[in-house]
Order: structure tokens, then C-alpha cells, then sequence
């Protein structure tokens, strides 16, 4: 419409039932729009309620070992880890040193080593380890393929999903006997 003073513009506004909303106030002359203001924060709403629900939430997981951990147990908490680091989780790793182990943090780091070794497929380091007190702490966070695998696998899209789909064909009903029972 052009430069037009604010009476003439309120004016508009109300012939066509509109709100005047200024949209670049520092501008000179401000800019101003005709729209329904009700509209327009109902839309917006909208649009940070989804921007909201498709964030991506982190989620630390933790896996607390011992210097002098058994063969079999080590086994069974890597085993944890990697189910962890599958499903697109990032893992705080903490190895609790207590009485005299704490003299021998190489024992730590040394079992962090061997552990960021096998997982290496999974994941990588996202923070190196560190000793902090009686802890030695190490952050593992997924590769990007396999966080893109798990989030896919949480949401199912539809197109996976009919990837996935099996259809298994029914036997046919005279094969049933009275009760449902076949006649073997």
C-alpha cells in the first residue's frame, strides 16, 4: 500500500475486520501488516509445539566399573554399554577406585582403553578419560549411523515399517476341526 499515516492504516484494518500488527518497528517509516493477530500466534504456537516434539532428546547413560573387575563381569557391562550405545544413547563409563587403587589409576585407564577398542564400531570417544577424585570418568557417545538407525527404529516411519511388514497367509478354515483343533 505504501507509506500511509496510522489513521488511515487503523482504518483499513477495521473495514476488512484485520488487525494492524507492526512487524519492523526500528524501520522509518515502521512497517505494519493487515493480518488476524489471533491467526497468527495460533500458527506460530503450532509451529514451536512441532519444532519442540521433533528435538532430539539426550539421553547419558552410566556405567560405573572396578579396577579389578572379574572376565565375565566386564563382559556383561561392555554387553551393556553396546545395547546403550545401539539404541543412540551417549555412555558416562566411571571406574570407582577405592582404598589403595587409587595409587594405580593406569589399572582405569588401561581397562577404558580395551573397552573404547571393542566399542569402536559403535561409538567413539566424546570425552577422553580423566581422573576426577576417586572416579575416572569417560564419555562414549554413538557414530552417526547408528544414532540415525536407533532414532529410526524409536519413530518407525512408515516407509520402514512397510519394509518391515511380513504377511503370513491364514490356513484356510475347513482344515480346523470343531473346536479349533486340527484332526491329528
Amino acid at each position: 500500500m505504501g507509506i500511509v499515516p496510522l489513521e488511515r492504516a487503523l482504518q483499513l484494518a477495521a473495514d476488512v475486520d484485520l488487525d494492524l500488527v507492526e512487524v519492523a518497528p526500528m524501520a522509518r517509516p515502521p512497517v505494519c501488516k493487515l493480518m488476524d493477530f489471533g491467526k497468527f500466534k495460533y500458527e506460530s504456537a503450532l509451529k514451536a509445539r512441532e519444532a519442540r516434539r521433533n528435538q532430539q532428546q539426550t539421553v547419558i547413560k552410566e556405567m560405573k566399573l572396578r579396577p579389578k573387575i572379574d572376565p565375565h563381569d566386564y563382559e556383561t557391562k561392555k554387553g551393556h554399554v553396546v545395547r546403550f550405545l545401539k539404541a543412540g544413547d551417549k555412555v558416562k563409563v566411571t571406574i570407582m577406585f577405592r582404598g589403595r587403587e587409587q595409587s594405580r589409576p593406569e589399572l582405569g585407564y588401561r581397562l577404558l582403553r580395551r573397552l573404547e577398542s571393542e566399542i569402536s564400531d559403535l561409538g567413539y570417544v566424546e570425552a577422553a578419560p580423566k581422573q576426577d577424585g576417586r572416579n575416572m570418568i569417560m564419555v562414549l557417545a554413538p557414530h552417526r549411523a547408528v544414532k540415525a538407525s536407533a532414532t529410526a527404529a524409536k519413530t518407525g516411519s512408515p516407509r520402514e515399517r512397510e519394509a518391515g511388514a511380513v504377511e503370513v497367509e491364514a490356513p484356510p478354515a475347513e482344515a480346523a476341526g470343531p473346536a479349533g483343533t486340527t484332526g491329528e
